[in-house]
């Protein structure tokens, strides 16, 4: 099957929320061998791909590593430091490194030696496994802390771990998320779609900050779902930012579900974009697959990236 017949069937395929596949084991008939699916360094036209473990809980996070290294993503963030030995082992990489967490950033000092601890941790772990980058973000808004005292915060913090980065090689980037609340069907928030509180949820501001840090090792994380939230105008977004970008994230909107035609992402044209920049760093998928075979979300995830 030509990849863009593969595509197409499968975008229609998705409409009703799980792939249209007989899967055993979590593998698509056209997929158990892997012959379908080719990696970015045998394929001069695909994006280099990674994905988000968290995402795919409370799958087994080896299986999905082994699912992933079978359908071409050449690496995985989001999972465990634990298992980056085993994962390293398959052939795999690991693409980005965690930190502090979203909710207690540089925003507030009394958070800076905590961040500054895990930022550290996160960069010497970066150098052992060979990960480009270590994550970092804003924090949530606190009373009595404004915006001019916040961007301070953040700075201080910030430039006190940047020389450590640029002294091992490691780049810290700083990602933006969406503030809305997302409810699930029963009201509740849903804890990981958007994040009301969150700081640093203008993409303008976070660029702003990551070029006042001022190093080649202080990067924008550019979430394109949390962009497409906040900011739109992503392809746009994407070129204007392209210089200061160090990581890419990806999910579809609205639901931060699979990237298929019941989102309003364009994602060929948003990952063409990109790759007329010359990224040539990682795109990870860090969708929350809806349907009943999360592999075979994640393939066509692959397959829609794969332009």
């Amino acid at each position: 099957m030509k990849r863009r017949d593969f595509v197409s069937a499968n975008l229609l395929a998705l409409a009703g929320g799980t792939l249209a596949w007989s899967t055993s084991a979590g593998q698509s008939p056209e997929s158990t061998s892997g012959s379908e699916f080719s990696s970015s360094a045998d394929n001069p036209r695909s994006i280099r791909q990674s994905v988000m473990g968290w995402c795919f809980k409370p799958m087994d996070m080896m299986e999905l590593a082994r699912q992933c290294k079978r359908i071409g993503l050449e690496a995985m963030e989001g999972i465990p430091a634990t298992i980056y030995p085993d994962v390293t082992a398959l052939g795999l990489k690991i693409s980005l490194v965690g930190s502090h967490g979203f909710q207690n950033g540089p925003l507030d000092p009394e958070n800076h030696a905590e961040v500054e601890k895990k930022l550290r941790e996160g960069i010497d772990l970066a150098v052992k496994f060979g990960a480009p980058n270590v994550i970092t973000f804003t924090g949530m808004r606190k009373t009595g802390i404004s915006d001019a005292a916040a961007r301070k915060n953040c700075l201080d913090c910030w430039k006190r771990v940047v020389p450590y980065a640029e002294e091992k090689g490691i780049g810290l980037v700083l990602e933006h998320l969406n503030s809305k609340a997302h409810r699930n069907p029963d009201g509740t928030i849903h804890p990981m779609k958007g994040h009301p509180g969150y700081w640093g949820d203008d993409v303008h501001l976070c660029a702003e900050l990551v070029q006042a840090v001022g190093s080649e090792n202080f990067k924008l994380l550019f979430d394109i779902y949390h962009v497409q939230i906040m900011n739109g105008d992503l392809i746009e977004n994407v070129r204007r930012y392209q210089d200061i970008t160090g990581h890419y994230h990806t999910a579809g909107n609205p639901g931060r579900r699979e990237l298929d035609d019941q989102q309003e992402i364009n994602y060929p044209a948003v990952i063409r974009a990109i790759k007329a920049t010359g990224y040539d760093g990682y795109v990870a998928q860090e969708f929350i697959p809806t349907g009943n075979d999360p592999i075979a979300s994640l393939e066509q995830a692959y397959m829609v990236c794969d332009v």
